[in-house]
């Protein structure tokens, strides 16, 4: 390999680990794919990187137009399931795709004849943990839940980062668009009596949010009567948990634990949350003759018999096709 494309690589290794990075912080759900194997002949090596977003976006590089539409659809298959597979492309005499638990086959006649295994990874974004309030048990929340794994946002009226050291965000208002709230996002306000309307009224307002109340069984009554002469329905006030309403003079420290608890158990009952996706679905299709994914956004091969669009990776399987199409006219995707 010559310097220019040694130089190339290592441009586009540093670019694939940026995104890594910035996806992490920011919890944009991706996947990681990387070459583990390769067979010439073929233009990807071990060791080679891409990251797929939910859109079916590639940035990186894991071999050419031949294996990146089936790692796209692949990627997008897994960030779904949240769950990671081998991606086998191997050369073979007869079209075929064979998929069993975590592995994915792939035969194919494709004349370039190398082979390529990818492993592809779904990087799905740590929950989210928003923290209101200053706290003890505040801050001590933010402590644990970034030891649990958690995001972690801190949300108090003049914070600064310096203030909340463990936490992965912090915002002086209580304006969380600067979080990014989603589907896996759990808020626990800690205020204890200092704005817990103001603060329950920012978490509550995504409707995606779980929302804790660390208060008394009759403080908790009280601001939801404030939260109801508000003007807020029955529906959303419902939503209000009081995780360290049953505790009778434990430490801020112990209802720190409980209300965590209660967040960790209350995520495991619901299960995987699927990373949704932020563009319309991508459509994959087939290539008839030697069995490869193509992108019909991005393919320009494609040929219509019998009212039906077939569309192909490359001329010579167009031309294939269009010779004699009814041999082609079988089931080939796993």
């Amino acid at each position: 390999m010559g310097g220019s494309a040694l130089q190339r690589g290592d441009r586009i290794a540093a670019e694939v680990i940026d995104l890594l990075h910035q996806y992490a912080v920011t919890g944009t759900p991706h996947v990681l794919a990387t070459v583990v194997r390769t067979e010439a002949p073929t233009s990807a090596h071990p060791g080679d990187k891409a990251v797929i977003t939910a859109d079916g976006r590639l940035h990186g590089w894991i071999g050419g137009s031949c294996s990146e539409p089936i790692v796209r659809r692949e990627a997008l298959r897994a960030l779904s399931e949240g769950v990671p597979q081998l991606v086998r492309i191997v050369p073979a005499p007869e079209v075929k795709q064979t998929r069993k638990r975590g592995e994915l086959m792939v035969a194919t006649t494709c004349p370039s004849g190398g082979a390529l295994d990818i492993f592809i990874e779904p990087q799905l974004p740590r929950p989210l943990l928003l923290v209101f309030g200053d706290s003890p048990a505040a801050r001590t929340l933010v402590q644990m839940g970034s030891l649990a794994g958690f995001r972690t946002c801190s949300v108090h009226p003049g914070a600064a980062p310096a203030d909340f050291g463990a936490a992965d965000i912090v915002l002086g208002r209580l304006e969380l668009a600067g979080a990014n709230p989603g589907a896996d996002t759990w808020a626990v306000v800690a205020t204890m009596g200092h704005y817990d309307e103001d603060a329950l009224e920012a978490a509550l307002a995504y409707p995606a949010v779980e929302v804790g109340l660390v208060a008394s069984t009759r403080r908790a009554a009280a601001v939801r009567e404030a939260l109801r002469s508000r003007g807020m329905d029955e529906a959303t006030l419902d939503r209000i948990r009081t995780p360290a309403g049953r505790v009778r003079g434990g430490s801020q420290e112990e209802i720190a634990l409980l209300a965590l608890a209660e967040v960790v158990t209350a995520r495991r009952k619901r299960g995987h949350v699927p990373a949704a996706a932020e563009a319309p679905p991508v459509v994959f299709a087939t290539d008839q003759v030697c069995g490869m994914t193509v992108d019909p956004l991005t393919s320009q091969h494609k040929a219509v018999y019998r009212d039906a669009t077939y569309w192909f990776c490359s001329a010579g399987c167009q031309a294939e096709f269009d010779k004699e199409p009814e041999r082609f006219l079988r089931p080939i995707e796993a």
